[in-house]
């Protein structure tokens, strides 16, 4: 009798303890719940980059840690931002002030994305950005607030163009979205190209986005450029693409080079019209036994391969809550750190560290568009050249304008 009351005692206090330490991590955990806002072009130009289906690698990443942490559940929402910088603004905005969201995942137009820092960084709030290519971003943008997680235009331009010059491409006209994005994207080129001896010879920019390339094609044929070096992205890179092959461009011995290709591009536009292009990309499905384990997973849900950014999407969100958990709270300034302090190695990133700029930095990939002869099946469309280390494929800290840096 004496020793079953020992253990109910001893029963009763492990119970209380259990309780008291839920409570307590409940305690640093917001509104009881952890509560994610997804942001995404869902229905125009970036739709098939990121849209719907990056909602759903985000929503598979939450189902994977096991829908709750630290105690408490995991809550997602989403909105279409239209491209705009003010409905991306004034949508995060509503979600910090009434809603109470902890993190926002997706993002992709560079102008939402800045805006959205801003809109952060004041609410004390916290970003992570998958879809945006401005190295701006974490530059003369950074803030304390935000991580930019897939890829930015240094890489871009430090793969492929170099590629393309070390090739023979020496004289290049820029296409160039006349946005945040195509301006930082046009002025990394430019610096790749003349410091391995290029030389950019003229380019024009175009509406952010764009339907008739007519004009801007045939400047660049009389531009008599031996690269039309195409700095946009989306739907207006496969309009691009399409009328410069509408117009002879490349039968009459100019070369195309978009330094912004996505999987599901190559996809819409076929490999007869983008067979050989070399670009460069932060991950592909097919490049290893983890990619292809994850992306099959991801096409049984979506019936498409995923783009590098829906990848980046479900590693940016496990990563944020494995550093959740390991925090004990969802404050934004702790969490931040706490991914900083973890190294990312998964099926999306390689020696992948998130910097004080808050760029996260891994290795990236020269890539070559197979030919129709080359591939294997509908989306067997690369193949991977080589590999760019992270310390060689991102901006140096050492030429960083970003506050937060110690130069």
């Amino acid at each position: 009798m004496t020793f079953m009351k020992k253990a109910l005692t001893t029963s009763i206090a492990l119970a209380a303890a259990s309780t008291f330490a839920v409570s307590a991590a409940q305690a640093q955990m917001s509104n009881d719940e952890v509560r994610i806002g997804y942001l995404a072009d869902m229905s125009g130009t970036y739709r098939d980059l990121a849209g719907p289906g990056g909602l759903e690698a985000m929503v598979m990443a939450i189902e994977d840690f096991g829908g709750s942490v630290n105690g408490v559940p995991i809550e997602v929402m989403s909105a279409d931002d239209r491209n705009s910088a003010d409905v991306g603004a004034n949508t995060v905005r509503g979600w910090i002030d009434q809603e109470n969201v902890d993190m926002v995942g997706g993002m992709v137009a560079s102008s939402v994305s800045i805006a959205v820092s801003k809109v952060v960084e004041e609410n004390d709030g916290l970003a992570i950005i998958s879809g945006s290519a401005a190295s701006s971003i974490t530059n003369e943008h950074c803030t304390p607030n935000h991580i930019h997680y897939v890829y930015d235009t240094y890489p871009l331009a430090n793969g492929t163009a170099k590629a393309v010059v070390e090739q023979g491409g020496e004289t290049w006209f820029m296409l160039t979205a006349d946005y945040a994005f195509g301006h930082a994207l046009e002025a990394d080129v430019t610096k790749v190209v003349e410091e391995n001896g290029g030389e950019v010879v003229g380019g024009v920019r175009h509406p952010f986005p764009t339907n008739d390339f007519s004009s801007y094609i045939l400047q660049a044929q009389g531009s008599g450029a031996d690269i039309v070096g195409l700095a946009n992205a989306g739907s207006d890179t496969v309009n691009a693409i399409t009328t410069a092959s509408q117009f002879g461009l490349t039968q009459s011995g100019q070369q195309l080079a978009g330094l912004l290709i996505f999987l599901n591009d190559v996809h819409a536009l076929g490999l007869e019209a983008t067979q050989n292009l070399l670009l460069t990309t932060g991950w592909y499905w097919d490049m290893d036994d983890q990619a292809r384990e994850w992306s099959d997973r991801y096409f049984e849900r979506v019936g498409k391969r995923p783009t590098m950014v829906q990848a980046g999407v479900y590693s940016s969100t496990m990563h944020y809550l494995k550093s959740v958990e390991a925090a004990g709270t969802d404050d934004p300034e702790t969490v931040r750190a706490q991914m900083a302090a973890e190294p990312i190695n998964d099926f999306f990133a390689r020696n992948g560290q998130i910097r004080e700029d808050g760029r996260m930095v891994h290795d990236m990939y020269l890539a070559q568009v197979k030919t129709p002869e080359e591939s294997t099946g509908e989306w067997d469309l690369y193949k991977i050249l080589s590999t760019i280390p992270a310390d060689e494929a991102y901006r140096p800290l050492s030429e960083s304008q970003c506050d937060l840096v110690q130069n």
